[in-house]
């Protein structure tokens, strides 16, 4: 009998600080909110990482990197990003690079040697890619915004998981009238489920 993978959500993302300059340092922050049910109560975690000077494209692979890595056996995961680069990278792109040697038709990849860690790390897991709109009220993907906004803004890391702050967060946020018929408690599968 084989042992049964334990479920994480995972929902990521990444910010670059003056994406629209040139010739000056855009720091960058990526960060993961890890989620695990324990039977009774979700387990949460954070992780985030910065850079001085980057992209979101490089932010976005280091938002799936950062965490993937961070778990500790195989695990089935839900990743949620609402990065389109990041989720048809993975979905659909890396695939077909992978049975070309690496290559694509357009020319070569840009960031390969993230998207190289990404499919090493990611194939220790089962991972369904998952896509969000940003910014359309999903408090779990306005929290990570807020975690990888904070992270380029103070070029602060996280590597290893923490106790995640995102109750915190979400209480502040229901002060501000956000966010009120959001469930952060209830059990997957349940019609609340978050």
């Amino acid at each position: 009998m084989s042992k049964q993978l334990p479920d994480v959500h995972i929902h990521a993302d990444e910010s670059c600080l003056g994406n629209q300059f040139k010739g000056r340092d855009r720091p960058g922050g990526a960060a993961a909110l890890l989620e695990h049910w324990t039977g009774s109560e979700w387990k949460r975690r954070d992780v985030w990482s910065s850079a001085p000077s980057t992209t979101n494209n490089r932010m976005a692979l280091t938002s799936a990197v950062l965490p993937l890595r961070a778990l500790r056996e195989p695990c089935r995961v839900r990743f949620v990003s609402d990065s389109q680069y990041l989720v048809k990278g993975a979905s659909q792109w890396m695939p077909g690079w992978k049975r070309r040697g690496w290559k694509r038709k357009g020319g070569p990849i840009e960031n390969l040697r993230l998207w190289r860690d990404l499919d090493r790390i990611a194939s220790g897991h089962v991972v369904t890619w998952r896509w969000v709109k940003g910014h359309s009220g999903d408090p779990r993907n306005e929290y990570v915004d807020h975690l990888a906004q904070r992270a380029a803004t103070e070029l602060s890391a996280a590597r290893t998981p923490v106790p995640s702050g995102f109750e915190d967060w979400l209480e502040r946020e229901r002060e501000a009238g956000r966010y009120l018929d959001y469930f952060e408690f209830a059990a997957p599968g349940s019609s609340t489920e978050p």
